[in-house]
């Protein structure tokens, strides 16, 4: 057993966003998210085959549900799920520090 804390080790520079796996125990998988201003390219959706969970730490983000006009912000302590094939897009991450995600995926 060894004991990790989500916000250790956070990169200064993260000019990609950077997706880590925490753990993955049959069909579910539990993965860090560091975003610094990053955001889903314009016109390109998430289209998951799994359903999943998200749960915003630290900083703040936008996201945009297809067939919405509005993004929903999303603040630390806030979380959502998202159905399997639900077309969304992040809009916006957080410009001045890291947003940190903790997102679980499941079948």
């Amino acid at each position: 057993m060894k004991k990790q804390n989500i916000f250790s080790a956070i990169p200064s520079d993260i000019p990609e966003e950077v997706f880590e796996t925490i753990v993955t125990s049959g069909a579910v998988r539990i993965e860090r998210i560091i975003s610094h201003g990053q955001a889903t390219p314009e016109g390109s959706w998430y289209d998951e085959d799994h359903g999943e969970w998200v749960i915003l730490l630290k900083g703040s983000a936008d996201i945009l549900f297809d067939g919405e006009t509005n993004p929903i912000t999303l603040l630390p302590g806030d979380h959502i799920l998202i159905p399997a094939h639900r077309r969304h897009r992040v809009t916006r991450t957080d410009d001045r520090g890291p947003t940190i995600w903790v997102a679980v995926y499941f079948s």
